[in-house]
């Protein structure tokens, strides 16, 4: 076992030596290492990244949640509109029912867009505030961001008073450096009272949630100020339910089905003319998206590992060339083939590590600097960097493996004599 040590560390020396000493051949060789590494983990840190920010983004949608509308998820909608365009938009009695009926819930929550108003603070005004009406349910079901401020209270929502909640875009063209809290707004002909600013959203590339240029009033308030039932609005409505604790999405979807059929009176032959959606339909999707990508990065990178690898086959060929008496002289000495195969082998895998840390260094300094640039969070994980040496190690043993058996196989009198 010593003799193993004493020679893998006379071999990383041997190696390190044989780098230096050859300056420009080792900087081909490891480049094409460190290009091939480099197109791999790169690719691969990048959609981990993508993916990271997106699935992170509908993770806010909520792995327990039902949304149910007149389209589903998992078709084209461009392609399936019109089929499912004579289905009834979600409803205020949906909501109700399902609330009263469904014991699986833990809350249901319903949500009407009446679209992009102007809103009035003295003689600033703000065109283009699009305008949400939610039931009571909606804050607490998604978290809602407050940063200053409250969510309505229960009193608030059931008299329908003149509150509000505007995102941070709003408030700051509005309100400026004043603070928005308590201050009273025009908006479709009431005066309201600010009462809550939402917090501004993340740099994430989808936002599901994104209330920045929204104002938020109770529905009890938009039943008063806005045609809260038209059929015809183009920016519809969402219908929104919670699993309970002790209850699985599984028996939610059961009971919200029969609950919702039972109210719209289907006959049993009838398809449902409603589509019930969760978050697993888009993550379903968007895993073989991202697959497709890391494969497409990993075929890119073992064509440039590819030409790595005979660089530094082509190195190794020419050092036990270039050290065929010494091998000679070892072999005269009693070393054994092994020994020979090894510390050529070494010498390989010691090349390809130096090659694909250099490469690791390169994607660490470009994740860093796109996220700079971008302001989009890119990262080089702990499993991309293992990914990476293993490849380097696998690089260095096929790539030297020939040359190593070529020097272990030498005459030690042939090879004195060359």
């Amino acid at each position: 076992m010593r003799i193993v040590l004493r020679i893998l560390r006379e071999s990383v020396s041997q190696a390190l030596h044989q780098l230096w000493a050859n300056k420009l051949r080792s900087f081909l060789s490891l480049l094409g290492i460190c290009v091939g590494i480099f197109c791999i983990i790169a690719v691969m840190s990048a959609v981990d990244s993508l993916e990271d920010n997106i699935k992170g983004s509908f993770e806010q949608l909520g792995n327990d949640m039902l949304y149910i509308s007149k389209l589903p998820w998992a078709e084209d909608p461009g392609q399936s509109y019109w089929k499912y365009f004579q289905r009834p938009v979600p409803s205020i009695e949906d909501y109700t029912v399902l609330k009263e009926r469904v014991q699986s819930a833990q809350a249901v929550s319903f949500l009407v867009r009446i679209g992009s108003r102007t809103i009035k603070y003295r003689s600033n005004n703000v065109e283009g505030a699009f305008v949400m009406a939610s039931t009571f349910e909606y804050g607490d079901m998604f978290s809602l961001p407050i940063e200053k401020g409250r969510y309505f209270s229960p009193h608030e929502y059931e008299m329908g008073s003149n509150r509000i909640i505007m995102g941070s875009i709003i408030a700051q063209e509005l309100f400026g450096s004043l603070d928005p809290i308590g201050k009273s707004v025009k908006l479709m002909g009431k005066s309201m009272l600010v009462i809550g600013v939402i917090r501004k959203s993340g740099k994430a590339l989808i936002n599901p949630f994104d209330y920045d240029e929204a104002v938020m009033i109770p529905y009890t308030l938009a039943r008063q100020v806005a045609d809260v039932r038209m059929r015809r609005n183009p920016w519809g409505t969402q219908l929104n339910v919670k699993a309970a604790a002790e209850s699985n999405l599984d028996d939610l979807r059961d009971e919200v089905t029969g609950t919702l059929r039972a109210h719209r009176r289907l006959k049993p032959r009838e398809k449902d003319d409603f589509a019930l959606n969760e978050i697993s339909i888009i993550t379903r999707f968007l895993d073989s998206i991202f697959n497709v990508l890391n494969l497409a990065g990993v075929v890119i990178g073992l064509f440039a590992i590819l030409v790595g690898m005979f660089s530094v086959a082509n190195i190794m060929f020419v050092s036990v060339k270039e050290r065929t008496r010494f091998i000679g002289i070892k072999k005269a000495l009693g070393a054994r083939r092994y020994f020979i195969l090894l510390e050529f082998l070494v010498e390989a895998v010691v090349l390809c590590i130096l090659g694909g840390l250099i490469g690791l260094g390169l994607v660490f300094l470009v994740m860093k600097g796109i996220s700079q640039l971008l302001e989009f969070d890119m990262f080089l994980s702990l499993g991309n960097v293992l990914i990476g040496l293993i490849l380097s190690i696998l690089i260095g043993v096929l790539s030297g493996v020939i040359p190593a058996y070529q020097a272990a196989k030498l005459d030690p009198v042939d090879a004195m004599r060359k």
